[in-house]
């Protein structure tokens, strides 16, 4: 009896004690709640940032040929502005929109974006500049699909991956994510548009990798895919031309070689510290597409390494939160969803940095965030604010 009595007596002393670490437990589990429902906002301020940073080297890059060719300076700044306006909004919804539905519109994305595809070789509705159709026009608006595609393609094989994760062991398992990654590839090639083509075949790649399949089965995927590029490359006589001039540009200096080269001077006179802000040469009509796809050439000329050292990192971030985001999401559908659409913005950064440097052939592309274009930016900003609802989930 005496032994029970001083069983009750610890019991009492102890349970004070243990009282106060539940409480502690509960407030540590209510203050993790809190912050995941309170998202991800350093991803969106960045993002935001960026994008208004981006506004601000296309005045810069553009202010000099949007005067001559169309009379006013601010022609391209106004556009994109829009397109920030367009963006910010799309990002605040998606934001707000649970992620998990989406996965219902995963069919419906990929026909809305092979229809668009499909409409870009429509006589009437195409827009042909360059000896390239890749662009649909509606009254006075233009989208490209490719970049529509990209994305579309990123939240079918996260869904379907998701849905089906027992069956992506073998290659008849991945072959609808497959098959639907290759049907956009060919339909992005014959536009022509060799840059995006890379991206979404990169995507597909690291999406199979993801999704949890064997070795063996991604070989088996790898090595066709690889085999194709050179394939690709030989088919197109252009496609030779710009390998030419990648090798050699100064081979050609007035043809294929001459966009490369103007790149090159431009990153080397920015030097260290760069020129300055306004007060890059190559802008003035020697640079071909200094807004769009060579707009980092003019980040580099004005800002210089050092520069263009810190926007890389600003990337790096948006790059580190997405992967944080989909590491901490607790369902496969988000992980997916989370790492495609990060890899969709990371890879299409890596392509053009070294399209830009002369790292890999010349091909247009745009600088996601930055380039003028509103089919990407609004579409990107878009994206970020599915990432950050995805933050929020539990």
């Amino acid at each position: 009896m005496k032994f029970l009595k001083h069983r009750k007596e610890a019991a009492a002393v102890k349970a004070p004690a243990a009282d106060k670490s539940e409480k502690l437990y509960n407030r540590v589990v209510t203050a993790n709640k809190k912050y995941t429902k309170a998202g991800d906002i350093p991803l969106l301020v960045c993002v935001f940032v960026m994008a208004c940073f981006g506004c601000l080297m296309i005045y810069s890059a553009s202010s000099y040929t949007a005067e001559v060719m169309y009379g006013d300076s601010l022609y391209f700044v106004k556009k994109q502005l829009l397109g920030v306006g367009l963006g910010t909004a799309a990002m605040i919804g998606m934001c707000f929109l649970p992620y998990k539905k989406l996965m219902k519109f995963r069919y419906p994305a990929i026909i809305i974006a092979a229809i668009l595809l499909c409409l870009v070789f429509v006589p009437v509705i195409g827009i042909t500049n360059y000896g390239a159709t890749r662009w649909i026009g509606f009254g006075g608006f233009t989208i490209q699909p490719s970049e529509i595609a990209k994305y579309a393609f990123a939240l079918f094989a996260a869904a379907y991956f998701a849905k089906n994760h027992e069956k992506v062991k073998t290659v008849k398992g991945v072959l609808p994510v497959l098959g639907v990654g290759i049907g956009f590839c060919v339909l992005i090639i014959i536009e022509p548009n060799m840059s995006i083509t890379m991206c979404v075949g990169l995507l597909m790649l690291s999406l199979v990798f993801l999704s949890g399949t064997n070795l063996k089965t991604f070989l088996f995927i790898l090595i066709p895919f690889a085999v194709a590029i050179p394939v690709l490359i030989i088919l197109e006589p252009y496609r030779l031309q710009r390998l030419s001039a990648f090798i050699d540009p100064w081979a050609s200096p007035k043809d294929e070689g001459y966009q490369l080269i103007q790149s090159l001077y431009a990153l080397g006179n920015g030097g260290l510290f760069g020129t300055g802000l306004f007060q890059s040469t190559q802008k003035y009509r020697f640079l071909p597409f200094a807004e769009s796809d060579f707009i980092l050439s003019i980040m580099g000329e004005e800002l210089g390494f050092l520069g263009l050292a810190i926007f890389f990192l600003c990337c790096g971030f948006i790059v580190y939160r997405g992967f944080r985001i989909a590491r901490r999401c607790k369902n496969r559908f988000g992980y997916l969803l989370a790492m495609g659409f990060t890899l969709v913005y990371g890879i299409q950064v890596i392509v053009n940095a070294l399209v830009v440097s002369g790292t890999i052939p010349p091909t247009g592309l745009p600088l996601p965030l930055i380039s003028s274009g509103n089919t990407s930016l609004i579409i990107t900003m878009a994206s970020m604010g599915v990432l950050f609802n995805i933050s929020r989930s539990d």
